[in-house]
């Protein structure tokens, strides 16, 4: 396995809309790998392909503390969503910034689990919002487009300011 690079915002390859996954090989599987590992290193619970430069639509998530509990999601199709919660969220590419985003309580998902089987997912609370939140980034979303022209402003200037001092 191998820690792949987790691009950083305002890179504009994270704008990038991704594409189904059809085929079910033994590089996706690594791909797959390389994801779980690089985000459980970073630390985080969820990654999308796109913020590791690989723009097709595959998701790892594990919201378990002991890391015991990954989840895969490929070509996600949320189906339906219920209630509103607004909880503060964090991003592998944004180090070191949260902002309070509203989203749906509940979802129910499609996808696919990598060895290409569909399966239905009802999920809620955090699992429901990190899966939304994935969701979001291979179809080229990002958590601060849900927050206003100053908030994302502040924390692009945040940003700046911390990678100078890289």
């Amino acid at each position: 396995m191998a820690l792949l690079e987790i691009l950083e915002y305002p890179d504009p390859r994270l704008r990038t809309e991704a594409q189904p996954i059809a085929r079910f090989d033994k590089a996706l599987q690594k791909q797959i790998d390389d994801m779980f590992e690089t985000m459980y290193q970073a630390p985080g619970i969820g990654l999308a392909a796109t913020q590791v430069n690989y723009h097709h639509q595959l998701i790892v998530i594990d919201i378990s503390d002991d890391q015991k509990s990954p989840l895969v999601l490929i070509n996600p199709k949320i189906v339906k969503k219920e209630g509103v919660e607004e909880r503060e969220e964090g991003c592998l590419s944004f180090p070191g910034v949260y902002a309070k985003v509203q989203r749906a309580d509940r979802v129910t998902v499609e996808a696919l689990d990598r060895n290409g089987q569909p399966f239905t997912l009802e999920a809620d609370e955090l699992l429901a919002v990190c899966i939304q939140h994935e969701i979001d980034h291979i179809e080229g979303r990002l958590f601060v487009d849900y927050l206003s022209p100053l908030k994302r402003e502040r924390i692009k200037k945040k940003l700046k300011k911390l990678n100078k001092g890289r």
